[in-house]
């Protein structure tokens, strides 16, 4: 894994024929590994409270990433004022926030329809830039963000959009709320990582974030336990946990910073549209859930709206 400080952006771009093609096979994979995250945060949020489920999963991925952090790279590094905040937002954002919102969401909705919400993170990245970092955004990125937008309209509404106008809360409930804020937890998590990763190899930029979001999640967690949460749970539970913990932490986060050093959060971000037609898939073979006409018009114009957002003129 690279541990040289990133380049900026535009030297990116002009150096892209030098990015090997692993990074973009791991993209995919890692898309794969996070569809699946949907399908065991499914099994885990329907059995454990959020805060415990969620510090599960980093208790069993902070060893891991510390253990290879030693391995691969002597340890950790010390790290600047710039880089203590840079992770500690790191670990708010995509870490504590994502995933409260991520089991709670999970906890009200199915799994399939659940990882649609992803494939807005790219629209999400491209507003946040725009927003915060004064990235100009063209006719055919406006273009995307409003088909993407329409697309997750009628994902949400299942197809009602006059119903929808008449009654809003009949289609948005406490679930899409919550994913919504997921995705824009995941978003900053996305464009901090840029900055975060200048001195930063992306094994130490995660593990950090892990580090602080596990910090976060445990205290929470401790409170949630003295309440009354359950402190036992089935086998499938643990492999779920376990899968959560590996897969989607461990080998997808390292793997994601790898593809954001190498081409940068939007092109990154991109690989994103792939999380839900993954997610959809598993959750009709693993748990049987029904594939609806409106997620898969939804879903094409989220994607198609997507693509137009990072094109590239």
């Amino acid at each position: 894994m690279p541990a040289s400080p990133a380049k900026p952006l535009s030297a990116q771009s002009t150096t892209a024929q030098a990015i090997s093609p692993w990074v973009y096979v791991r993209l995919v994979l890692v898309a794969f590994l996070w569809g699946g995250t949907f399908i065991a945060g499914r099994v885990v949020a329907q059995q454990v409270p959020h805060l415990i489920a969620a510090a599960l999963r980093f208790a069993m991925a902070v060893p891991l990433l510390l253990l290879l952090a030693w391995k691969m790279e002597g340890g950790l590094p010390r790290l600047t004022r710039s880089q203590l905040l840079s992770t500690f937002a790191l670990g708010l954002t995509g870490i504590f926030l994502y995933n409260i919102c991520f089991f709670a969401a999970l906890s009200r909705m199915p799994a399939g329809r659940t990882a649609l919400f992803v494939a807005l993170n790219p629209v999400m990245t491209a507003l946040f830039l725009a927003m915060f970092f004064r990235e100009r955004i063209g006719a055919f990125k406006w273009a995307g963000i409003v088909m993407a937008f329409i697309g997750a309209a009628i994902i949400i509404t299942r197809g009602d959009l006059a119903g929808a106008w008449r009654d809003i809360t009949q289609s948005i409930g406490y679930g899409e709320a919550l994913m919504f804020c997921a995705i824009s937890a995941w978003a900053g998590y996305t464009i901090i990582g840029r900055h975060a990763l200048k001195g930063l190899s992306p094994v130490a930029a995660t593990t950090y974030a892990a580090l602080w979001g596990l910090l976060l999640l445990g205290t929470c967690a401790v409170f949630e336990a003295a309440a009354g949460g359950p402190t036992r749970f089935a086998w499938h539970i643990w492999a779920a946990i376990a899968y959560l913990g590996i897969f989607g932490t461990v080998v997808g986060f390292i793997w994601y910073y790898e593809g954001v050093k190498a081409i940068g959060p939007a092109r990154t971000a991109v690989f994103n549209n792939l999380v839900p037609v993954f997610g959809i898939l598993l959750a009709a073979l693993l748990l049987s859930e029904p594939v609806l006409v409106s997620m898969i018009v939804g879903g094409a114009l989220v994607i198609g709206g997507v693509t137009l957002t990072n094109w590239q003129r």
